[in-house]
């Protein structure tokens, strides 16, 4: 058994790294009820995928992929599992070019392979559109922008040719700008590196409950 798991260890490795273009990992779910609250892992009624795609061999391990579908939420303690396929995505956008910001169908993600652990990070731009300017008056406030960071961790199983999901590092950043009440002060930025649940909290820590494992495909 121990030479069968050396063999298939063996030969992942040198498809993944001889042939890379293509290789892909998924995990079929279903859609969050709640698309942008991360304590919330109700599930809708939409099967989604989640799959990362190799589009890159950097070298000594490091790959480019390409995500579509979102990721899995998870909450610390709680078994229910929905795939996050809105924060996790975002939204992309220059005025000139895009008009507003639109959300994002897939987005690029860096990863790293051991051999054994796999280690993926994907960083993405929230907003909730609510830019507003009053025509009578000169307050104006920016949409609220959240920046967003997923760092997965896995583990690769040779006898299953499948990663599991061992942990996860969430993180929310927040900024928006105010018009200010006078001219010395024109206006008001709040920038939080951290704005998860309150404002300065800690980066989540996050270890599934349910097993969650991508298949390679």
């Amino acid at each position: 058994m121990k030479v069968m798991q050396v063999l298939v260890v063996t030969i992942f490795l040198f498809l993944f790294h001889g042939s890379s273009y293509g290789i892909a990992i998924v995990y079929n779910g279903f859609q969050c009820l709640n698309a942008i609250n991360a304590n919330d892992t109700t599930v809708s009624n939409t099967p989604v995928q989640s799959r990362f795609e190799v589009i890159e061999d950097v070298g000594e391990g490091m790959f480019r992929l390409n995500l579509t579908g979102g990721i899995p939420r998870i909450v610390n303690n709680n078994q229910n599992v929905c795939i996050d396929n809105a924060t996790a995505l975002g939204y992309s956008g220059i005025p000139e070019v895009d008009g507003l910001p639109a959300p994002l169908q897939s987005i690029d993600a860096t990863a790293y392979f051991s051999g054994r652990n796999l280690v993926i990070v994907i960083n993405s731009l929230f907003t909730d559109l609510s830019a507003r300017r009053d025509s009578f008056a000169s307050f104006f406030s920016t949409s609220n922008i959240f920046a967003i960071t997923n760092t997965l961790f896995f583990e690769f199983n040779s006898l299953t040719s499948s990663f599991r999901l061992n942990k996860l590092i969430h993180n929310r950043g927040y900024t928006q700008t105010t018009s200010g009440s006078t001219n010395f002060i024109p206006f008001l930025e709040t920038v939080l590196p951290s704005f998860n649940d309150i404002p300065r909290d800690k980066t989540r820590i996050l270890t599934p409950i349910s097993s969650i494992d991508y298949v390679l495909e």
